[in-house]
């Protein structure tokens, strides 16, 4: 048993550490928007698997996809130019809302498409929205769709999302099948919890119709709408339900599996004016910052302001909640730096979520932020391959010295039953190793193995049979008050298979006829071969042993004179 679950081990951990390892199984996606302030081939497009161009707009009245003519040129060179440092990137056009208004929403004002949700109601309207996603996707060379409708604003629209998602997948299917080549990839962006003002988003399409879904973990609070320091990207929050790890674990309660959830790492932070420089923690009392219009920040912004203004200030990172966050002076910055994208690659992972995707990928400075999420990764994988480098070997030589084991006590066993039979005895031999069948067949457990100086298992049952306790040596669950004759007649059986000399062990038609008539007369077994004790009186009793059994289960006994 135990080499049965060595070779399983042997077989099954390699391939269960590298399973995470595979590149097509994790995905490492970056946002790049067209009026970046680096170029697209500019991107270390090396850190990523997917790269996502955003954004194609919705005509108000077609609603077919509208790209501005200045930008044409860069749709359409977009994927050559990402391939150059990373010929088997991914590149997927994003979508943008179009035209936009405003809600009151539980964070504040969130901008809501009329656009979409316009498109989304009319079958006419999605089918005009979805033919032109599919031919432009092709015609700029995307591999794939994504949709950045992130607040659909009402209960219809979330119906129709779901319908709207079942269409295009059912258009790109077909495409594929119609031309013979590769699908469209279909994501989009949704919020980090699966619920709008108590309507459920539309899961089950999702899960069936996406690829994967792109969660915004991120601008939780901002400084135009709260009155304190938030922590805008929290992966935990002990005092309230507004954190990533809710979110996900939101959607997977939902339906969702975990393996269609892209986690969002924001590379931007958000800043507030603190009410008391003296209190400056998370949750601190502060008002609008003053250092940009809304209080947003790029990391390679902050990153200058920090550098600029370091002397005296203090850059923490606050575990519980998992974000960074600068204070100088009134002003206060939360935000994500290195140890924070490091802690939340981890955590997709533990969470076994499909990979991660950072917006966006311009404000990094320099790719500090998304080498720290690629090395996380490569890591992580590093430390399995390790694992298995050690473990490895070890499951190997505990699996080869276990059979070597097994083999050498089949062969020592072996010969010493070879031992003793002369070669004139090889029907005998069937006999001896009968015992075993007899006395498995009856339910009966005697270990014919031969201990060191006759003092086995074997030797053990003798005793006891001789002294007439030989029930002692049986599992009480064998017992019973009519089956104990029986048991007796099979352990003497049994003794007799295994004597010493060839000419008192019984042949296998005596045995069958033992077992079969009950109330026959036995030889009274002697003491069992190879042991170092000696028994004088049974070396010089012949005499016959009778067990007879009834119904009362009595015992007689026929002992010699």
């Amino acid at each position: 048993m135990a080499s049965k679950i060595l070779a399983f081990l042997l077989l099954f951990l390699p391939f269960e550490l590298l399973h995470h390892s595979n590149a097509q199984s994790w995905i490492q996606s970056g946002f790049w928007r067209t009026n970046s302030v680096i170029a697209a081939s500019e991107v270390n497009s090396a850190l990523f698997t997917h790269l996502i161009c955003a954004f194609a707009d919705v005509d108000n009245s077609t609603y077919q996809l509208s790209i501005p003519s200045s930008d044409v040129s860069i749709f359409s060179n977009f994927t050559d130019s990402v391939k150059r440092k990373n010929p088997s990137i991914v590149t997927l056009l994003s979508i943008w809302a179009g035209q936009a208004q405003t809600y009151q929403s539980t964070f504040g004002q969130i901008p809501n498409s009329t656009v979409l949700s316009s498109m989304a109601s009319q079958p006419s309207h999605r089918k005009s929205f979805i033919e032109s996603s599919i031919k432009t996707a092709k015609l700029f060379g995307f591999h794939g769709l994504d949709l950045s409708w992130v607040w659909p604003s009402t209960a219809s629209d979330l119906i129709n999302l779901g319908t709207l998602l079942e269409e295009w997948r059912a258009a790109i299917n077909s495409e594929s099948r119609n031309s013979n080549k590769t699908r469209l990839i279909l994501t989009m962006k949704v919020p980090y919890v699966p619920t709008l003002h108590s309507v459920s988003y539309p899961v089950d399409s999702i899960r069936r119709n996406l690829d994967w879904a792109n969660v915004v973990a991120y601008d939780y609070y901002v400084s135009t709408r709260v009155n304190f320091t938030g922590a805008h990207a929290a992966l935990y929050d002990p005092s309230s339900n507004i954190s990533t790890d809710f979110g996900i674990r939101e959607w997977t309660r939902k339906g969702l599996p975990a393996s269609k959830l892209v986690l969002g790492l924001p590379y931007h932070g958000h800043a507030w004016r603190l009410v008391n420089p003296d209190e400056n923690g998370v949750g601190a009392p502060a008002s609008r910052s003053g250092l940009t219009s809304d209080g947003s920040m790029s990391y390679w912004y902050i990153k200058f302001y920090i550098r600029r203004f370091s002397n005296g200030a203090a850059k923490l990172y606050n575990a519980t909640y998992v974000v960074n966050y600068y204070t100088f002076g009134a002003n206060w910055i939360g935000y994500d730096d290195v140890e924070t994208i490091k802690a939340k690659v981890s955590y997709a992972k533990e969470k076994k979520l499909l990979g991660y995707f950072v917006s966006q990928v311009s404000n990094d400075e320099n790719g500090v932020l998304s080498l720290a999420a690629a090395q996380k990764d490569v890591e992580d994988n590093q430390n399995k391959r390790l694992l298995m480098i050690i473990l490895l070997p070890i499951a190997m030589v505990i699996f080869i010295l276990g059979f070597m084991l097994c083999y050498l006590r089949r062969w020592v066993l072996k010969s010493k039953g070879n031992e003793s039979l002369s070669n004139s005895d090889a029907p005998n031999l069937q006999v001896f190793r009968f015992a075993d069948i007899v006395v498995a067949t009856n339910n009966f457990s005697i270990e014919n193995k031969l201990g060191e100086g006759g003092c086995g298992p074997v030797y053990k049952a003798y005793d006891l049979w001789k002294d007439g306790k030989g029930m002692e040596f049986m599992d009480p669950s064998l017992d019973d008050e009519f089956s104990s004759c029986k048991l007796m007649t099979c352990m003497q059986v049994a003794l007799l298979c295994v004597q010493e000399k060839p000419a008192d062990r019984p042949s296998m038609l005596e045995v069958s006829s033992m077992l079969k008539n009950e109330t026959a007369a036995m030889v009274m077994p002697k003491r069992p071969g190879f042991s170092i004790k000696t028994d004088e009186d049974e070396r010089n009793n012949s005499g016959l042993q009778q067990v007879i059994c009834s119904n009362e289960a009595t015992v007689s006994q026929i002992l010699p004179q």
